[in-house]
């Protein structure tokens, strides 16, 4: 497969500070930089260690410049390299078929025996019988047999290499995002409000799906977990301690909510155990917030100084099945705490960080996007990261829109960028700097209106050796390794 050395729609905070496009980051406990700053970009400041200690010049934060890819297709700073893991018409199923397209959402796990096994979503919305690249139709694993999109299993060695893929669910739609539970599963999510018979569906779409890395048969004859209800699913968080599962809406007319389901009394989670619920089990409810006056927060857009934060209830859902109204359209605006697309949502820390990717004039407030902090023990809501609006995303060094996000095991997080123009991977952490990671080479249009696909997915490998990480269109996979290091120390 080609290797070399060596991100989609809005994107994070570049090398050269923007002015509008400023970032600021603070850790999940405390507020560590001074409202409206831009996080720091790295350099040779002098330093101290921990005993107060002159140590000299600090290293240039982050990993250095990105290097252009002699193959074109992935930007990465020097000592890194990539490998292609699976890409859409290209690489086999076992079953025969090309890996299907539109790579989104991804899951690491690890693999029996040393490496990782990945469950890879395709947001593919479309017929099957129309679709260029589906996801296959194998018999006993197809939802609804008119809908191209579902899941691939990939499983990789240690060194990130492609040994084997196959489907894991198919006859989905608009599978974007989702979230890993604790007892190692996938929840791929539908991003969609599709009923049966509309749109050639001939099942209902807008559920999660449960599915399983490691066991085949526990993916046959798909059922939606419907008790997560059925909205425009982007991504889902789940509490491990509390068995809440956090689930994120990206839609807009009106903007989207942020829900957290409560499990009924007695419920374990399991293997297998959500798709034995009834419909109706546990609370479906949407996030209301209220300031540190008390004041009902209409819209998350308003915040715009790092360390605010939120008071949090959850308000129940009337109807989580949403066949005649849909879920966010059933509150009125008092009622609840709305966001523009709501889109990326990881366990750690204790918590769940939440993305709203950006906002504009369906939005109080504009920005080019926000990271959020969601402490269950305290029920608070703090912005931790904020995009000013970028006002050229076309130059390389700006960032906007953060979508996908996951929690780094060398410190900090790793946003996907789905903004305007150039695409990153980026990095930032608590000590209030980011830095790019990779960058997507790939023009999808021409030299005078150059088009990039967004990163999706990224997703480490459970030893932190590799960061897994797709660009979305037509769809490829990469194992990214090279000399990671931790940056809450720097």
């Amino acid at each position: 497969m080609p290797q070399s050395s060596g991100v989609s729609r809005r994107g994070f905070l570049g090398r050269s500070a923007v002015v509008g496009a400023g970032i600021a980051f603070v850790g999940s406990t405390e507020m560590l930089l001074a409202p409206g700053a831009s996080a720091a970009q790295g350099g040779n400041d002098q330093g101290e260690d921990r005993n107060g200690n002159g140590r000299g010049p600090r290293p240039e934060f982050g990993y250095g410049p990105l290097v252009a890819d002699p193959a074109g297709r992935l930007a990465l700073p020097a000592g890194f390299s990539y490998q292609i893991v699976t890409q859409a018409g290209v690489t086999k199923l076992e079953s025969g078929h090309p890996t299907p397209s539109n790579h989104d959402g991804t899951g690491a796990f690890n693999r029996h025996g040393g490496g990782t096994v990945l469950v890879n979503n395709h947001e593919l919305g479309g017929l099957v019988d129309k679709t260029p690249l589906p996801v296959p139709h194998i018999d006993g694993y197809v939802y609804d047999p008119a809908i191209a999109g579902g899941c691939t299993v990939v499983e990789a060695d240690k060194h990130g290499r492609r040994i084997r893929e196959y489907v894991g669910v198919a006859g989905t739609s608009t599978n974007c995002a989702g979230g890993k539970t604790p007892w190692d599963t996938w929840l791929t999510c539908e991003e969609t409000e599709t009923l049966a018979g509309q749109n050639g569906a001939t099942k209902d779409h807008g559920y999660v799906f449960e599915v399983d890395p490691y066991d085949t048969r526990a993916n046959r004859d798909p059922k939606p977990v419907k008790a997560l209800g059925r909205f425009a699913h982007e991504a889902a968080a789940v509490d491990p301690w509390r068995g809440h599962i956090y689930l994120t809406e990206d839609a807009g007319n009106p903007n989207g909510l942020l829900y957290r389901w409560e499990p009924p009394r007695g419920f374990r989670g399991g293997r297998g155990r959500l798709k034995g619920l009834a419909d109706t089990a546990g609370t479906l409810a949407a996030m209301k917030a209220v300031d540190a006056s008390g004041k009902h927060v209409d819209d998350l857009s308003r915040a715009t100084e790092i360390g605010t934060t939120y008071a949090v209830s959850w308000i129940p859902v009337p109807d989580r099945d949403a066949r005649t109204v849909s879920v966010r359209k059933q509150f009125a605006d008092t009622d609840i705490t709305r966001g523009r697309k709501i889109e990326g949502t990881w366990w750690g820390d204790g918590g769940a960080y939440v993305v709203t990717s950006f906002a504009r004039a369906e939005s109080p407030v504009q920005h080019d996007g926000q990271v959020w902090f969601y402490d269950p023990a305290r029920r608070t809501l703090a912005l931790k990261l904020r995009f000013g609006v970028n006002p050229n995303p076309a130059v390389d060094g700006a960032f906007d829109g953060p979508d996908n996000i996951t929690v780094s095991p060398h410190g900090g997080v790793v946003l996907a960028e789905d903004g305007d123009g150039i695409q990153h991977l980026v990095g930032a952490t608590s000590k209030n700097r980011a830095y790019p990671l990779a960058r997507n080479d790939v023009n999808e249009g021409t030299a005078d209106k150059p088009e990039y696909s967004e990163f999706t997915g990224p997703t480490f490998s459970q030893d932190g050796r590799i960061l897994f990480a797709n660009v979305q269109t037509p769809g490829t996979m990469f194992a990214i390794t090279g000399p990671w290091r931790h940056h809450a120390d720097l």
